[in-house]
């Protein structure tokens, strides 16, 4: 992707900033634009904000940079940043006074490219094992901590209409980020799926549909769907994010609990992917001196304080130590999540603006050895290949 900016844009209003996000939905929409007024006022600056549906972001950004229109913040996902950065369209964080040396190790690779910080984020998620806690305690079974400890509670919570597990195997993202934390966590790789870690990741996914513990249905499941079975008692656990909590808070006949993903081994780290958006300030080449200001604004939208009002209101987790301790006190539910995303990675973190071909090849190879077309090995070993022809040899 190039971003060039041409044409002659249209003057802008000194006194009016836009800030670009995908905050459609009420009450997101809403709350962002209060915090965004308050950030204006302490600036002494108006503030616009300009949402698009999360799919449409990036298209509509590539069309505004070709007119040399690009708003002055917009928030990106993390997996897009990286092209945006990469193109050049983004004005190091650092450079307009954002330091980098109180951030935890998760928020400045979340809002890196090549290690340069060119994003902040307000709050991120992750995903973690959610289970009926009312049965666990039924049947007598601690929440799994290990890979064998979930076989054998997902073994003996399947019972008539009801699996142990519910998870996401589609072949979209969906499917691709519920896999990362068996490949990660088992010390697996992105850049060599055909790796004996990275085999025996998908071996463990699939041999828990063999033995009956996952339904076969999960190669068209997405996350809500996974969702929608665990409320229905379906499910006996699921590993799903925190964005599922609206849905959850609708069905207080479900009483769940969350855990981190379990590890193979104990005493291993549970890796999971982080998601979630960040502030970024495009390059303005015609007028510098906006930039310096839509940093301040970017810097007053994810203080400590920011960040914990967001995501306790949106179900997210805070990155800064401070806001994630007294996120644990005043969302004790979600409290997991914090630890989760302390050791959490961005997909784009080794593999950049190649992301995407590495998530087709994971969830081609995931759909592969879940329907039986190919062994856990064959289907690595071509997701490999498949990464290889099209990036050129391996990372």
């Amino acid at each position: 992707m190039t971003l060039t900016l041409v044409g002659c844009a249209a003057e802008r209003d000194p006194n009016v900033y836009t800030i670009m996000n995908s905050g459609t939905d009420e009450p997101y929409h809403s709350w962002d634009q209060e915090v965004m007024d308050a950030c204006g006022d302490r600036a002494g600056v108006e503030v616009h904000q300009l949402s698009v549906p999360a799919d449409q972001l990036v298209p509509k950004a590539l069309r505004m940079a070709s007119s040399d229109s690009l708003p002055d913040v917009i928030s990106l996902d993390g997996s897009d940043l990286p092209q945006f950065a990469e193109a050049g369209g983004l004005v190091p964080l650092e450079r307009l006074g954002l330091p980098t040396d109180g951030l935890t190790e998760s928020a400045l690779a979340f809002g890196s490219y090549e290690g340069v910080y060119y994003g902040a984020a307000r709050s991120v998620n992750s995903i973690g094992l959610f289970y009926d806690a009312d049965l666990l305690e039924r049947e007598g079974i601690e929440p799994p901590a290990t890979w064998e400890e979930l076989r054998e509670a997902a073994a003996a919570l399947t019972e008539g209409d009801r699996y142990g597990l519910a998870i996401s195997a589609l072949a979209t993202e969906d499917g691709v980020y519920q896999f990362l934390p068996w490949l990660w966590s088992n010390g697996g790789d992105e850049r060599e799926l055909d790796s004996p870690a990275s085999v025996e990741a998908l071996e463990y996914v699939v041999s828990l549909v063999e033995e009956g513990s996952v339904s076969p249905s999960v190669v068209n499941w997405t996350q809500a769907d996974a969702n929608d079975q665990f409320i229905a008692g379906n499910a006996a656990m699921m590993v799903n994010g925190p964005w599922q909590m609206p849905v959850l808070r609708e069905h207080p006949e479900r009483a769940w609990a969350v855990a981190e993903i379990p590890v193979p081994a104990a005493g291993d780290t549970s890796v999971a992917p982080i998601g979630g958006e960040a502030y970024t300030v495009p390059v303005n080449a015609a007028d510098p001196g906006r930039e310096q200001v839509a940093a301040e604004l970017v810097a007053c939208l994810t203080t400590p304080e920011a960040q914990l009002d967001w995501s306790t209101k949106g179900s997210n987790v805070p990155l800064d130590p401070w806001a994630a301790e007294r996120y644990r006190e005043e969302v004790p539910e979600l409290s997991p999540f914090v630890d989760q995303v302390s050791t959490a990675r961005s997909r784009t973190e080794h593999v950049g603006t190649e992301w995407n071909t590495y998530s087709q090849a994971i969830g081609t190879a995931l759909q592969a050895a879940l329907t039986g077309r190919a062994s856990p090995q064959d289907a690595m070993e071509r997701a490999q290949e498949q990464v290889e022809s099209q990036t050129g040899g391996r990372s």
